[in-house]
């Protein structure tokens, strides 16, 4: 089993992956964008856990394919800030991309609104805003086991 944090809009702010990269012990961690010069903070820190990252909108300067396919541990899954699929309207053509790289999950930021559901045998996951700067910081979990399992978390009130 692999166990996956993944985080999406840190813009700058990023105490609250610190703590959830020590609450959370993950194996791997994803960064869905806006900011990719954040990772470097994570890097820092945890150099030993792998990092794979696709860029947002707002990280213009970065260079990198907007989206990627990954496997872990069998699981297929598709990473993108969400942007390039016009989100913030709905998911739909997330979707549709999704099914097309046969992924079992697809991974989204952008909205900064943490979403979490299964549609038939694709998992879907936004895991908010870790930057908190706007809304309630989260950020989300995924375990493979052969079978992917998604969750989201928020952080405790300071």
């Amino acid at each position: 089993m692999i166990r996956i944090l993944v985080f999406s809009d840190s813009h700058g702010e990023t105490r609250y992956m610190l703590e959830a990269v020590r609450t959370e012990c993950p194996d791997q961690i994803i960064h869905l964008g806006d900011l990719q010069p954040d990772i470097r903070s994570l890097q820092k820190v945890f150099p030993d856990i792998p990092i794979t990252s696709v860029p947002g909108n707002c990280d213009g300067f970065t260079r990198g394919e907007s989206t990627a396919v990954r496997e872990w541990d069998g699981v297929r899954i598709l990473l993108g800030h969400g942007h390039q699929w016009h989100v913030k309207s709905g998911t739909e053509q997330a979707v549709r991309e999704a099914e097309a790289a046969g992924a079992d999950v697809l991974l989204f930021g952008h909205t900064h609104r943490a979403l979490c559901r299964k549609e038939g045998n694709l998992w879907i996951m936004n895991p908010g805003t870790v930057g908190g700067d706007r809304a309630e910081p989260s950020y989300g979990i995924l375990t493979t086991d052969g079978q992917p399992v998604c969750q989201i978390k928020w952080f405790e009130d300071e």
